[in-house]
């Protein structure tokens, strides 16, 4: 006689739960994968698996446990045991091979067949763990959908798991995963036949007798007890990869600060022979104001008011040499981002200072529009220096070589929304055609001697100013990069 079993609609429901949480934190943790090396690598691979596999089998067993029958139930622990193993190996196996580089969307598709078929193992392993008064049997046409419906969702669980970065694509994907391993299960349910040995009143009455003979928990209170154990496991894991993601966001900032260091120490190291042309100025006029100071201290009668003028001179090429000295040292400065209101004008005077003489050299002219009265910016000096010293230096080099007129023009004004704009417009070689977009990609140049990081630097730096850095062609001839900063909104840390 076959049997009929009822769901318990929360226990179902339960049991998707704990598939989509399953789902987003095996989707967490393999993120961890690609950048990990070695043993780390190896490390979150398994705990990825674990947590698939695991989620996997526990969503499988407290949907087993929804299940009721009207006969007696129980489950053989080895074979329960056996499942869950396997579930495990299937999704090590699976994901070890989907995280290598250069997967194959052939690779991807045997081993979604593979996983597939490996979670279907699980599901009928755990159904011939059943132990009751009734014989199993299955329907040939309803299992073979949930083999279709199990590899389905191994392959697209796969797709997902090493795709996903954002929280939200990561609480989606967990979803249609969750879903898409709930419906396998039971789907392979709609195929399962339960056929009574004795009468089902027969059955019943064994069933009352096995119940009150056995002191184990019922199958609401193991369902419970197994999402439960599985919920504190999963958070755990979502727990240390939180602590993982936060060190390796510090890690990369620490290394993205030491690269811009870097980059300024580059940027200045190239522009050694100008800068020292810059100190070595008001060193020469100091000294020839003193050789002036002795020589009217030395007359017959001194003249002291002369003498008095050229040590004033003295004094103000003195201060100017150490400004120039202050400036370079800043741009070699270590340490944490100090924010500050800043005024851009200053900020484009003062690098003009140094960078004049290089200009000079190349022979080209250059031209201010700073406009009076502008709000200050809240950020960092020294990066923003970098920033406006790296598109000046670029323009400086656009032009070396270039026939015709050559001129630098820097601008500044009020933009919309409160922010302040600055322009760097130059008639060099101009924006390389087609790649306008790629000049801001790590490592991409068009100088031969170029490192390629400068601009993809500079617009880390502005976005976190809340600004913006693009380029455009100037006309008729040239380039041109348009910095906007904010002057009310707060800055990220």
């Amino acid at each position: 006689m076959i049997i009929t079993g009822t769901h318990d609609p929360y226990l179902v429901a339960l049991s998707i739960l704990v598939a989509c949480f399953a789902s987003y934190t095996a989707l967490d943790l393999s993120g961890h994968v690609e950048p990990a090396r070695g043993f780390a690598r190896r490390a979150w691979l398994v705990a990825a698996a674990i947590t698939m596999g695991g989620g996997i089998w526990s969503m499988h067993f407290v949907a087993m446990l929804a299940f009721i029958m009207p006969t007696s139930v129980s489950y053989d622990i080895g074979s329960t045991a056996l499942s869950l193993v396997v579930a495990i190996l299937v999704t090590g196996v699976a994901f070890y091979v989907i995280s290598r580089q250069s997967v194959s969307p052939l690779r991807l598709v045997l081993s979604g067949i593979f996983m597939g078929l490996g979670i279907a193992a699980m599901h009928y392993t755990g159904m011939a763990a059943m132990r009751g008064h009734a014989e199993l049997s299955y329907d040939p046409l309803f299992v073979a959908l949930s083999l279709v419906v199990a590899i389905g969702a191994s392959t697209a669980a796969l797709w997902l798991a090493f795709r996903t970065t954002a929280l939200g694509q990561k609480l989606v994907a967990a979803v249609v995963m969750g879903v898409a391993i709930s419906g396998m299960h039971y789907t392979a349910m709609g195929a399962a036949i339960f056929t009574a040995h004795d009468p089902v009143h027969e059955a019943r009455a064994g069933a009352q007798a096995n119940a009150q003979a056995n002191a184990s928990l019922d199958q609401t209170g193991l369902a419970l007890a197994v999402a439960g154990i599985t919920f504190v496991i999963l958070a755990l894991a979502s727990v240390a990869s939180m602590f993982e993601r936060n060190r390796a966001e510090e890690a990369l900032r620490q290394a993205q600060t030491d690269l811009a260091r870097v980059n300024r120490i580059n940027t200045v190291a190239e522009l050694t022979a100008s800068l020292a042309h810059e100190v070595n100025q008001p060193i020469a006029a100091a000294v020839t104001n003193a050789d002036a100071c002795l020589r009217w201290l030395a007359g017959d009668p001194p003249n002291l008011e002369e003498a008095r003028a050229a040590a004033m001179r003295m004094v103000q090429e003195g201060t100017r040499a150490a400004e120039i000295i202050r400036r370079i040292r800043l741009l070699f400065k270590k340490g944490t981002a100090q924010r500050e209101v800043l005024d851009v004008n200053e900020l484009i005077r003062e690098l003009l200072v140094l960078l004049r003489s290089e200009a000079a050299r190349f022979s080209i002219s250059v031209r201010t529009d700073l406009a009076a009265d502008l709000p200050g910016v809240r950020g960092d000096r020294v990066q923003l220096q970098q920033v406006i010293m790296n598109l000046i230096s670029n323009s400086i080099d656009a032009m070396n070589g270039v026939d015709g007129t050559r001129e630098l023009a820097i601008k500044s004004r009020r933009a919309e929304n409160e922010e302040v704009m600055v322009s760097v417009s130059d008639t060099g070689v101009g924006l390389p055609p087609q790649q306008a977009n790629q000049i801001f990609n790590a490592f991409f140049t068009t100088k031969v001697h170029g490192t390629g990081m400068g601009l993809s630097i500079s617009r880390s730096i502005v976005a976190t100013h809340n600004g913006r850095l693009w380029a455009a062609d100037n006309s008729p001839r040239g380039a041109s990069f348009h910095l906007v900063l904010p002057t009310k909104l707060e800055t990220q840390v």
